[in-house]
């Protein structure tokens, strides 16, 4: 079975910085999609940051200038840097991968556990 561990997330104050890290695990072949979304309180998940194997990558808006996705293929990891971090980022935050292994003859998508990131004074 495929399993995604993220780590990373915890308390920080506004303007402080925070990197949290999914690592992929089991019998995978290639991932073509690695991505973070986060869901606050009341709201909908939506994506946050995106990369592709051709690592092309992508931003919302809120945080562009401020979060930076990278992924370290050799490790199917996929980290996310942030800074400059603000209250309004309080949120989970959750990996999702795109990815084949040996279960599968097609792609399939998978969602890590989730961490809390909480940007308060």
């Amino acid at each position: 079975q495929v399993q995604l561990v993220e780590s990373g997330g915890g308390l920080v104050q506004p303007g402080g910085s925070l990197r949290l890290s999914c690592t992929a695990s089991g019998s995978i072949i290639s991932i073509i999609f690695m991505g973070w979304h986060r869901q606050a309180p009341g709201k909908e998940r939506e994506l946050v940051a995106s990369i592709t194997g051709g690592d092309s990558t992508t931003y919302a808006e809120p945080v562009k200038g401020r979060f930076t996705i990278s992924r370290d293929n050799a490790k199917n990891t996929v980290d996310l840097q942030m800074n400059s971090l603000k209250p309004e980022d309080t949120a989970v935050y959750y990996c999702y991968l795109s990815l084949r292994s040996t279960y599968s003859t097609t792609y399939t998508g998978y969602w890590g556990q989730g961490t809390q990131v909480t940007v308060s004074s």
